[in-house]
């Protein structure tokens, strides 16, 4: 006999647990499936064992530069082993974190392969055993893997996706890193503070292409400056594995072909939805061109009773965006009123050295949606607690309607920035004009002057430069 629930989440990543959470917080018995390991990939394979990683990326930077603060210079040297080591097990604590939550909510835990066998039905295999699950409500949480490139697919040896980067038995001499979003311009950090020599590649104009255009730009200079080769406007035609290395052709913006070896190569060229053998298509689930499930502003699939949220769904594919859609999905099928989802509220952060943040309209997309913006600009330089850390490069930009006051989004790049990002969050959240930023009292001596500095910039009104 079936199982019976209100609401079963199948997957466990952000999304799948924070909804289980909260439709139990409301008092719908809740069931989640996940067919590997709760935390979903996130938090076991992405967002949080990564950070461990640039953390000890970071340290080391550090204790190599530790001259320039006055400290006696050593010999500083890593263990790959253990730099891997450490980031399990943030990610084996956080797993277990997961674990207790579930527990702690009373949401029964079925591990193994789930597939939608009907409108509110879904079975879970596992060794061969078949449970079988009903409920009025089921969410999809699959996420999303890694992109295969066209012309050679992932081996785990040579060319490895975000997720054999993240547990290398070898430390990569020279690596080519394909793509340039978040996840290529991280793990391009990570190694080339590690001490590999890194090119990344990018097919579009500017690397960070969905950042504010400054923000780009900056960004292209500062990891040059580190040593690493960027190469914007460019195409990796085609890959040779071999016992020792990777021969690449690239070709530049102007068409010239070049050949090159590395040793390794990490592609990093998007994600592909996990929809496949969950039992969508015998329900006629709708999805877009890219194979992403549609929704409607409150999570809604065009089956009665069927949500879907996260990386199975449409951009952007932060972790943060599927704990948000988590909750409103939650609240809604237990009769609540939750706000839909504002994508324009939402932050997006890059953890490379510097950093980068950034909420809302760049620039140019503000004037492409026909507001007459005002911009205001702060560099680190002008700001006290960013010399005295000895991180002066970077800036804070703002873009404000004219007419209105209206804060339309936010860009940042520095140290520290994905941790102030939220200040200009909560203002887009709270519907903040300038007038209320101006007003606002800042900490000294803290970076985060500077985001009041750029307000002040783009009113005409800067005190410190």
């Amino acid at each position: 006999m079936a199982e019976n629930y209100d609401l079963i989440v199948l997957g466990s990543g952000p999304g799948g647990y924070v909804a289980a959470i909260r439709a139990a917080q409301l008092g719908l018995k809740t069931a989640i499936v996940e067919r590997e390991l709760l935390g979903g990939i996130c938090l076991n394979w992405g967002c949080i064992p990564t950070k461990a990683l640039l953390r000890s990326a970071e340290v080391y930077h550090h204790m190599r530069h530790a001259e320039a603060y006055g400290l006696s210079p050593v010999q500083p040297g890593f263990d790959l082993a253990k730099v891997v080591e450490r980031s399990r097990g943030v990610a084996k604590q956080l797993n277990q974190g997961v674990t207790g939550l579930m527990k702690k909510h009373k949401i029964a835990v079925h591990m193994g392969d789930g597939v939608l066998s009907g409108k509110g039905k879904l079975s879970v295999t596992r060794d061969g055993k078949t449970t079988d699950l009903t409920a009025k409500n089921i969410i999809i949480a699959t996420g999303a893997r890694a992109r295969n490139l066209p012309f050679a697919k992932t081996d785990g040896k040579r060319i490895w996706t975000y997720r054999h980067a993240m547990t290398p038995s070898e430390m990569p001499s020279r690596l080519l890193v394909i793509g340039s979003g978040a996840i290529g311009i991280e793990f391009a950090s990570f190694y080339s503070d590690m001490g590999a020599e890194v090119a990344v590649v990018e097919m579009l104009p500017r690397i960070l292409p969905a950042e504010d255009e400054e923000v780009s730009t900056f960004m292209a200079k500062a990891l040059a400056k580190q040593g690493m080769s960027i190469r914007a406007s460019a195409k990796v035609k085609k890959l040779d594995v071999g016992d020792n290395g990777v021969t690449a052709q690239i070709e530049d913006k102007d068409g010239k072909l070049s050949t090159e070896e590395y040793s390794h190569v990490i592609a990093a060229i998007g994600i592909v939805p996990n929809v496949e053998n969950i039992g969508l298509e015998g329900l006629g689930v709708e999805a877009d061109q890219r194979f992403h499930i549609k929704t409607d502003e409150y999570c809604r699939t065009n089956v009665e009773g069927l949500y879907a949220i996260g990386d199975v769904t449409d951009g952007p594919w932060l972790a943060h965006k599927a704990m948000h859609e988590a909750v409103i999905a939650a609240e809604h099928m237990a009769g609540q009123h939750p706000h839909p989802m504002d994508k324009h509220n939402i932050p997006g952060c890059t953890y490379s050295r510097p950093q980068v943040a950034s909420v809302g309209f760049t620039e140019a997309t503000a004037k492409e949606a026909g507001h007459k913006v005002r911009v205001g600009k702060f560099p680190f330089i002008g700001n006290g607690k960013a010399i005295a850390l000895g991180e002066p490069e970077g800036f804070v930009k703002t873009v404000f309607d004219e007419e209105t006051g209206e804060l339309l989004g936010a860009h940042m790049v520095g140290a520290e920035v994905t941790e102030m990002i939220q200040g200009y969050t909560i203002g887009k959240t709270l519907e903040t004009t300038e007038a209320e930023l101006i007003g606002t009292v800042f900490p000294h001596p803290t970076i985060s002057e500077a985001m009041h500095e750029s307000v002040l910039a783009a009113f005409g009104r800067p005190l410190h430069i």
